[in-house]
């Protein structure tokens, strides 16, 4: 998230470089695109597995989901024809867990982003085919056909659906992170941070939402303090020794560090979330395709499906990040405006 401003943020999402972890091995080694490897193939035929080969970022998890075909009778029959969904992913050259990253076997992209690619083309009885690349070469690829649908954490704009349409299916959020022991939440309220020691990192979205609170509870007579510090080491060094109260960064990287150190000395949590849109529009993570590909509506549908029957809730869940649901998946609903993004 490492971006100048809301609006630079908002149009490049964060798999252009939010991670708090990342896996150089494997992704480093590609070009600017590539043929993701598939998850193993043992699995029975309706099975989709998500979190697998993820390092301990997420639970792994079986999904029984098989095609439901009064909503693939619906897909462009040129991709019906075909039998496959060609699923992009942003993910090189470093990958960003949890989001987009390759497994453990050095190889398999796994993450929040290419699982749900597979559940959602399941539903649609089409064979999920990963295309990974850069951030630009992902839309590169809807432009010129080669990617179907884009699943890679893009943000619901106005200005995007000049060129492509949307089936939104995650929260865009910023969140909160806190020692395990802290009582401390911040409730949705910014005042809730008075008196409070934040850490952010400079030249993002959420160091600019951060220093307007700071401005707002200093015309109330109240202090916030922010620190910066140079890596993620420091800042969690900085949150066990107390030197700070509250880490606020993009919410997918808090749900990774928090699972990553449940079991140990230094565990915390997520101590509350902040859209990514700002306080008047809840930002929000879309499948991405050409517009009038005729995908966004099937796509949609494929997602509610997985919201209904539980799915969707088990996939969010194996990643730590329930806290970005939907209730249900929106065609092109009101994205961040054009005067913001």
């Amino acid at each position: 998230m490492r971006t100048p401003s809301l609006r630079s943020r908002l149009l490049r999402g964060l798999a252009a470089g939010t991670a708090v972890a990342t896996l150089a091995t494997g992704l480093s080694a590609c070009g600017g695109n590539s043929d993701a490897v598939a998850p193993s193939d043992s699995k029975p035929s309706g099975t989709v597995t998500v979190g697998a080969l993820s390092n301990g970022a997420a639970k792994e998890t079986d999904l029984k989901v098989s095609e439901v075909k009064s909503i693939s009778a619906k897909l462009p029959k040129s991709i019906a024809r075909e039998g496959k969904l060609v699923v992009g992913v942003g993910a090189l050259p470093t990958g960003s867990v949890p989001l987009n990253f390759v497994g453990d076997d050095q190889k398999t992209l796994t993450g929040v982003e290419p699982d749900f690619g597979r559940l959602v083309a399941a539903v649609l009885g089409l064979k999920p085919e990963l295309k990974n690349s850069t951030w630009e070469n992902l839309f590169l690829g809807i432009d010129s056909g080669k990617v179907d649908v884009a699943f890679s954490n893009v943000t619901d704009t106005e200005e995007r659906k000049k060129k492509y349409e949307f089936a939104t299916y995650r929260q865009d959020n910023l969140g909160f992170e806190v020692p395990k022991k802290s009582t401390w939440n911040f409730d949705g309220d910014y005042k809730n941070l008075a008196g409070k020691t934040v850490s952010v990192s400079r030249g993002t979205n959420q160091e600019k939402v951060l220093l307007e609170w700071k401005a707002k509870l200093k015309k109330a007579g109240k202090d916030l303090t922010v620190k910066y510090y140079p890596d993620n080491n420091s800042v969690y060094l900085a949150l066990n020794s107390g030197k700070i109260d509250t880490h606020f960064g993009p919410n997918p990287s808090i749900a990774y560090h928090t699972t990553h150190t449940a079991n140990t000395p230094n565990a915390t949590r997520s101590a509350g979330k902040f859209s990514g849109a700002g306080a008047k529009l809840q930002g929000l993570i879309a499948a991405t395709s050409k517009k009038d590909s005729g995908l966004a509506e099937p796509v949609a549908e494929a997602i509610n499906y997985l919201i209904k029957h539980g799915q969707y809730a088990n996939w969010l869940a194996a990643w730590n990040l329930s806290n970005e649901a939907v209730k249900t998946s929106q065609v092109n609903p009101p994205g961040l405006p054009l005067d913001n993004s």
